[in-house]
């Protein structure tokens, strides 16, 4: 029996330990109109990509615990000193120097909008979330930057009062962890494992 593959950081280098990569038989692909002739085969594999987050842990990480943190230009020197950033960004776009990391959690609960939406009733492969996905860029009061995520209840309109919501129970560490809900909704009816934080 196999072992589901872990990693983890020793002396500042990833360790790797258990199986990451499984091989599956092929399987014939034929062609019913012409009496079951072989056209292929199929080639699965199962394969792990390792993601390193690097300077943005801190905001995947604060997503299972409730917390959304976000970023701020504190540069004297920049031109755009003061300038704060949701979704998180390590870097001033401006002045290029490491940003301050900042817990904007209350600023999300009380001054998050609606600035525009879509609904998507397809998705790509891989995709986790329920369709149809309600997809909202959210604006901040005082941020200069308008984030992406998706409203978990409701239908979004422009304008829209929300709040963050989290997933607090097993979290994936992605930005799944955080979604939307329209402001004044029930805790009771929120998805299972997500909280208020």
């Amino acid at each position: 029996m196999s072992k589901q593959g872990t990693v983890r950081v020793v002396n500042g280098r990833y360790k790797f330990s258990g199986e990451f990569h499984h091989a599956t038989p092929n399987t014939p692909i034929t062609n019913d109109d012409e009496g079951g002739k072989l056209v292929g085969v199929t080639n699965p594999r199962d394969m792990t990509y390792v993601h390193t987050y690097g300077g943005e842990a801190v905001f995947f990480e604060g997503l299972g615990k409730g917390i959304l943190y976000g970023t701020r230009c504190d540069n004297p020197k920049c031109e755009f000193t003061g300038t704060q950033y949701i979704p998180f960004r390590i870097h001033c776009p401006d002045c290029l120097g490491r940003n301050t990391v900042v817990d904007f959690t209350k600023t999300c609960r009380t001054t998050a909008t609606v600035h525009t939406f879509m609904v998507c009733e397809r998705s790509g492969a891989f995709n986790v979330l329920d369709k149809p996905i309600k997809f909202i860029n959210i604006e901040f009061e005082g941020v200069g930057t308008i984030l992406m995520s998706y409203l978990s209840l409701g239908e979004p309109t422009i304008g829209m009062k929300v709040v963050p919501i989290f997933r607090t129970t097993d979290p994936t560490f992605t930005i799944t962890d955080l979604s939307w809900v329209p402001e004044g909704a029930d805790e009771g009816d929120l998805p299972d494992g997500f909280t208020f934080g």
